[in-house]
């Protein structure tokens, strides 16, 4: 079968997660990516290349596991634009590539002899796609970002956090995830739109505007009735008031950090759950099976009493398995699920049996190591990942010698002079 984007080239000169992870999703499906790095700086223009987490002992440019998850299938090569004949080699590059990609703070391209204009006069129907914290324009546009930054901005950590307490954060920049979204949909809109009137544009993308677009009903309730996401008793820790369900939560069970997420969407489903709960107080001689009166036969009463409710059913989850209630409740229609851990994902996923999920790659230098695969199944055009991030320059021959028309003794020069 034909990769889905095996026609399309991109030279690529994002990095870290917002922009990688954006030219990976073309590049698992057939695009051939050729990501442009900087020989002077030893990969530091990417900073996951030695970064944690390692596969082992060993440490180095080569040995950061982000860097290789984020750029499978993808080409590289080291050019240094400082120069003159550096500059030469990305101008023919992009003048036979179709997308030109970069997540560098606003104006830096641009810098280096490559804004927009000039894109397009080497190459004038190229897609030319830019992601960056705050856009290329604009009264924020020459400030600097982080994937916490842009969700700090955005307003995304406003909404984390219990009650009382201040914003916890995110974590992992979940927001460069977001962004990488994104910016592989600019790209496909703006190759489609090129396909169809051969016009090639620029497509400008600010993760702080992405991140505000998580908000969804937390604006509307702003904007509509003035409420603000954090106020009294909200966020309540593991209650979702949006749609009222009562009980809906996540609830401790049998071992250690071990939990149940439960929904009941309706009278119906808070039946099923009622039924069982009160056959195993039944058969033990549980006084609280005498709690769950009518109170709770209605959803407003559910809602009214939750604290209450959740009280008993937390009692109820407490010395059991995750795996056997949620087993119970689906057999009777009531939506449960295990809460996993990421290693009980890809240590076997006993969720979807899917291991094709995370697979295997081998790396020049760390050797087998397995990799995030893509979330979505393609009958005719599926996706594939089979090689690993490319070493600093490992393809600058193929590049500029096939590629680009160098020949060995010119691709040599530029080796010796520190150019490639």
């Amino acid at each position: 079968m034909t990769p889905a984007l095996s026609q399309i080239r991109v030279c690529d000169f994002t990095g870290q997660l917002a922009g990688a992870g954006a030219t990976r999703w073309l590049a698992s499906f057939g695009a051939e990516v050729v990501r442009v790095e900087d020989p002077v700086n030893q990969g530091q223009w990417d900073i996951l290349r030695g970064s944690p987490p390692f596969k082992d002992d060993r440490r180095g440019i080569e040995f950061g596991s982000g860097f290789n998850n984020h750029n499978v299938e993808k080409l590289g090569v080291t050019i240094d634009l400082r120069t003159e004949e550096g500059r030469e080699l990305v101008t023919d590059l992009i003048a036979v590539s179709d997308v030109v990609t970069d997540n560098f703070a606003a104006g830096v391209l641009e810098r280096l002899g490559f804004g927009y204009n000039r894109l397009s006069q080497i190459k004038p129907d190229v897609v030319y796609v830019s992601n960056c914290g705050f856009g290329q324009t604009g009264p924020y546009k020459d400030f600097k970002s982080w994937g916490p930054i842009a969700q700090a901005v955005s307003g995304v950590t406003h909404g984390s956090g219990l009650d009382g307490h201040p914003p916890a954060g995110w974590g992992y920049s979940y927001l460069d995830h977001t962004g990488g979204y994104y910016m592989a949909m600019g790209i496909l809109m703006a190759l489609w739109h090129r396909d169809r009137t051969g016009e090639g544009q620029w497509v400008d993308l600010s993760c702080t505007e992405a991140g505000a677009n998580l908000h969804g009903a937390d604006l509307l309730d702003w904007s509509v009735n003035d409420r603000p996401t954090r106020r009294p008793g909200n966020p309540d820790s593991n209650r979702n008031a949006n749609p009222p369900m009562a009980p809906h939560g996540v609830y401790q069970c049998q071992g250690d950090d071990s939990w149940v997420a439960i929904s009941c969407r309706d009278d119906h489903d808070w039946l099923s759950l009622k039924t069982l709960i009160l056959s195993d107080w039944e058969q033990s001689k549980d006084r609280d099976r005498e709690q769950l009166d009518e109170r709770f036969e209605e959803l407003e009463g559910r809602l009214e009493h939750r604290t209450q409710l959740e009280k008993l059913v937390r009692r109820w989850c407490r010395p059991r398995s995750r795996w056997e209630i949620s087993d119970q409740l689906a057999s009777v229609g009531v939506p449960a699920s295990p809460v996993q851990s990421p290693g009980e994902r890809i240590d076997g996923d006993a969720a979807t049996g899917r291991r094709d999920l995370w697979p295997m790659v081998t790396h020049p230098a760390m050797g087998g190591v397995r990799v995030d695969g893509q979330p979505v199944q393609f009958s005719k055009t599926p996706w594939s990942i089979k090689h690993a991030a490319p070493t600093l320059g490992q393809h600058n021959r193929y590049v500029f010698g096939e590629l680009l028309g160098r020949t060995d003794d010119e691709i040599e020069r530029l080796e010796d002079a520190g150019i490639i």
